[in-house]
């Protein structure tokens, strides 16, 4: 031990001696392991987020949202599963009776793979209690929306099969709705004001985290936010879309149609929760063939699988990541032929040195360990400023280019050895060629 701590302490004195030309050797080791350590934060960082969005979008589920169609039978969007009902300017449009509860109803009948079926119906209205008023949202919902969305109650009950069945004026509040209106009383039992109906409160949601950004990209709402009433409850209560109005029966060349309402649909979307991942394709072209069919072959919906989509995002990060990888190795490569190259251009000048110490009885060993210490001290110390180059590298991404990054430990080790594994590695070849040398030659050298 006393020999290795010898030979420890004389690389020292070596990578000392030379200061500048070591931190320049480093180099290659900084840039390499700074590259590993931010390309494991944006990797680390993305899947967490993925797995985030998987929460607010539950798995296994399929979204079919209605769309609005125009005069002339095309749909209002072109994006989604579903390809886009069209004809010919000049042509009527095909009737079709739109999303309603019907198709909920088929599709938990004939599709076996189909364990839920949720109906949505979103409407826009007031929300007042005690003389405020506030823009909000009743969604007309089953109690499967809460499953299929992993939502859980904080206080309450969820509906009764005949508040559903009779649509009474009953609720469930999200947080940010307790907040506003029942800040310093328990809300159940109270009313809320919803449009022109007095709805009771029999439960409150669970708050659920997410952030702006995770809802926006998906698409969907503040949960915390809304007023869920039984679907049933929205179309006699409120507004069921599915029914023939006056403004329906106007003159259809007639250009004042202002008030005419484009959404035909009963519903706002459906959400299918199926039984195995591996059937999630499969599950939404049969879906999609048959609202196609009972929609008399007009496209007037969009099936999305967000569980396929996030794949594909995870996919596409996974090919950035495997990018960011292969620049890390390179830099760590070069770093490592750095480190020999300019060992064995030490060797060559200490060829006296080394003919010094094998005379005064240093055998092949010590030579060895002497300059391998350098090489691992130069790599070690190249690893610690990637270090702090890679932690700094990640915040800064997180921060300037909004994509979420995570430091962990076991980066930071992996980091940490693989800088020693390149200096032993690459401090191997120049250690030996300097043991094997020959002491009466060393001595002669000049």
């Amino acid at each position: 031990m006393e020999r290795v701590l010898f030979n420890f302490f004389l690389a020292m004195e070596g990578v000392n001696a030379n200061k500048l030309r070591s931190f320049l050797t480093a180099l290659g080791i900084v840039f390499g392991v700074g590259a590993v350590i931010a390309m494991l934060a944006i990797g680390t960082g993305a899947k967490q987020a993925i797995l985030e969005q998987m929460k607010l979008i539950g798995t296994n589920n399929i979204v079919i949202k209605g769309l609005e169609l125009t005069d002339e039978g095309q749909n209002g969007s072109s994006s989604g599963t579903g390809a886009s009902g069209s004809s010919d300017s000049g042509e009527k449009r095909t009737y079709s009776p739109g999303l309603t509860l019907k198709d909920a109803e088929a599709i938990q009948a004939i599709l076996p793979a189909a364990e839920r079926v949720s109906p949505e119906v979103v409407l826009a209205t007031n929300v007042v209690r005690n003389g405020r008023l506030e823009k909000g949202r009743c969604v007309g919902i089953t109690n499967a929306f809460f499953d299929l969305n992993n939502l859980g109650l904080a206080t309450g009950r969820l509906f009764h099969d005949k508040h559903i069945e009779q649509g009474a004026s009953v609720c469930i509040i999200g947080k940010e709705i307790q907040a506003r209106f029942f800040s310093q009383e328990d809300p159940l039992g109270q009313q809320l004001k919803c449009g022109n109906t007095w709805l009771t409160i029999i439960g409150v949601l669970d708050r659920r985290k997410a952030s702006q950004e995770s809802l926006s990209s998906l698409g969907i709402r503040d949960y915390n936010s809304d007023v869920y009433i039984p679907v049933t409850t929205a179309l006699l209560r409120f507004r069921n879309r599915a029914l023939v109005n006056q403004n329906d029966l106007g003159d259809e060349d007639s250009d004042e149609d202002e008030n005419r309402d484009p959404n035909h649909n009963q519903l706002d979307q459906l959400v299918v929760r199926i039984g195995e991942s591996d059937k999630l394709k499969a599950s939404a072209d049969v879906i999609a063939r048959i609202l196609k069919r009972r929609h008399y072959d007009v496209v007037d919906f969009q099936v999305e699988v967000p569980e396929l989509l996030l794949e594909q995002e995870q996919k596409t990060q996974d090919t950035f990541n495997l990018v960011l990888a292969a620049i890390a190795g390179i830099s760590l490569l070069v770093g490592g032929i750095g480190i020999m190259n300019i060992m064995l251009a030490s060797v060559l000048e200490r060829v006296k040195e080394i003919g010094v110490r094998r005379s005064l009885g240093a055998n092949q060993r010590d030579i060895i360990f002497q300059f391998l210490f350098e090489a691992v001290f130069i790599s070690l110390m190249g690893g610690l400023i990637g270090m702090a180059l890679g932690i700094g590298a990640a915040r800064g991404i997180a921060a300037y280019a909004e994509i979420p990054t995570v430091v962990s430990g076991w980066s930071i080790l992996l980091s940490f050895g693989v800088a020693a594994a390149v200096g032993l590695v690459f401090g191997i070849f120049p250690a030996r060629k300097a043991a094997i040398q020959d002491p009466i030659k060393a001595l002669r050298s000049d």
